[in-house]
Formats: C-alpha cells, structure tokens, sequence
C-alpha cells in the first residue's frame, strides 16, 4: 500500500470512529485481494444489532481516496459517509433486517435464487440451499429497496434455526413466492429484439396457445423480470407445463443465471448443446452470471432432473 493512500485510510478510520461512535473492531479495512476477494479495497462498518447479526456498509477506499486526490476535504467525505449511514438507518432494508428470526414477519419476502455450488463452497457453507446436479437453489430474503434497487440478503443456518420451520416447508414456501414475485415467461428472440417494452408470453396460463419450439433454436425461459430468471424451470409446475406443451421431456441449457433454453428432447441432442454451451459461457456469459456447464434433462414420466 503506499504511503499517502495508507495514510488516508487510517485517518479516514480514526475520523469514522469519532463520527460514528464505534468500537475499534466495528471499522476494520479489508484489501481487496484478501479472502473473499473482492473487486477493491474496503473500509467495513459493522453495526451490531443483536447477538450474531449484523449491519456491514462497505466503503471503496480507493474512489474516496482518488475523491480526496481531487479536491475532496476529509470533512466533505465524513460528512457524506455518515450521510449515507444515515439514509440506510431509514431505509426499508434497515427495518426488514430487524424480522429476519420472525418468521411470520419475513415468510413473505423469501425466495430462491441459483447459484454453482463448485464456484461458491465457501459462501454456501452457512447457507440454506437445495441442489439439483451442481446447481445450488438458496434461500433468499427480499429487503426491500436502497436507492432505486431490490436488494436481498442469504439466510444463514443460525436465522433458519431461530425460525423452528420444518426446512422442506420453508423451502416449498420459498419457491410458490418465487413465482408470485417474478412469474415465469418464454421470451421469443425476435420479439425481445423489436420491442424493449415486450414481457414475454404467459405459457403456465392454460388459454396460451402459442406452441413451443420443437426445432434446435430452443425456447428461452425467464421471468417478467427477466433477473436471475433461470430459476423459472423449478418453480411449482413449470417443469411439467413445459414438459406438456412439448409433448414429452426437454433438456435445459443454463446459458446464465438470468435465463435457460428449454429444447425438446426429440429433436435436440444433449452433446451438440453442451458443446454450444460451452462456447456461449466462454464468449457471452459474464463470470458473475455463470451457472453450470452441465446440460440439464427433465423426465416427463418421473418427473425427475438429470444432467449430463
């Protein structure tokens, strides 16, 4: 660390202990390649609120220092930091973080979201989570929003146990909110292209009449918010509605996190997806947005995943 980017960020400390009110252990700098990496170094605000949870702000040391290299006063920097506490303080986040171990409060707000089990072992190690082949399915936690943004946070195993929920239940509650919230949709390529504004096709509604793919184009399964939509395909009777408009069982192209192409088993080969698969991760799929380069399988008859 050099010298003046060092001294900068022990006298941001010492001016956030005095601001802030904090125990030495409750601000402490995290570089950015220390374990778990992250994209830059890091000053964290941990504010207690009961015993094992916490409230953790994240400051990029590096933007406020570069801030303070332009012309920024540590003052204007304090004060917009302790501004920022503040806003999170009063902000719908800050509340709902205050239900997680009720879970009558909080049974609405969860959900599923995907994740790669090999990619993430160590943030899956105090996690809630289901998986299918390599393909974690977690337990999540709506916070609400923080300057215009949905933000959520895991359920770790000491909030789960402070629950007393039968895991399989909390999970089937889970996932019937999952599809409340962002309802699965096919997405036609050439209708996305020609209208920003296009929001997918309702297939689970049983007057759809639109006919799936057959053909090695596939179809593209989502949700009507189209974030982290892969999920779509384990949601309560997706699998088995797609199963039935295609007349038979499909295999599943993970191609991200946000989106998974459903191709008839008749008509595609699981070899020939994997290997498109692999070229669309290598060359589209950003590394945040990676899921699996397994090619999925859904039975009709037993109603079981498999992967290849």
């Amino acid at each position: 660390m050099e010298k003046n980017y060092e001294t900068f960020v022990n006298n941001l400390r010492e001016r956030l202990l005095e601001a802030t009110g904090y125990q030495e252990e409750m601000i402490c700098y995290k570089a950015a390649e220390e374990y778990p990496p992250t994209d830059g170094d890091r000053l964290l605000l941990k504010n207690r609120q009961r015993e094992g949870v916490y409230e953790v702000c994240a400051l990029y040391v590096r933007d406020l220092y570069d801030w303070n290299q332009n012309g920024a006063t540590m003052e204007r920097i304090v004060q917009e930091i302790m501004h920022r506490l503040d806003a999170i303080v009063k902000s719908e986040c800050f509340a709902k973080s205050k239900n997680l171990e009720d879970y009558e409060k909080i049974k609405d707000d969860l959900f599923i979201r995907l994740l790669n089990v090999g990619k993430n072992r160590e943030e899956l190690n105090d996690a809630i989570f289901r998986t299918i082949g390599d393909i974690a399915l977690v337990l999540y936690a709506r916070m609400g929003e923080l300057d215009g943004c949905s933000t959520s946070v895991k359920i770790k195993r000491h909030i789960f146990e402070k629950w007393n929920k039968d895991e399989q239940m909390t999970f089937n509650d889970a996932l019937l909110n999952t599809y409340f919230i962002s309802p699965p949709r096919i997405y036609c390529w050439e209708k996305l292209i020609c209208n920003m504004d296009y929001e997918g096709e309702n297939f689970m509604n049983l007057l759809f009449d639109g006919p799936l793919k057959k053909s090695a184009i596939g179809n593209c399964l989502s949700t009507a918010t189209r974030t982290n939509g892969a999920v779509a395909v384990f949601l309560p009777g997706v699998a088995q509605r797609l199963s039935d408009l295609l007349d038979g069982g499909f295999y599943m192209v993970f191609t991200s996190v946000h989106e998974v192409m459903i191709h008839s088993e008749k008509t595609a080969d699981p070899e020939d997806l994997k290997r498109v698969l692999a070229d669309t991760v290598r060359d589209t799929t950003p590394e945040e947005d990676f899921l699996t380069y397994y090619v999925y399988h859904y039975n009709r008859e037993t109603g079981q995943f498999t992967y290849y």
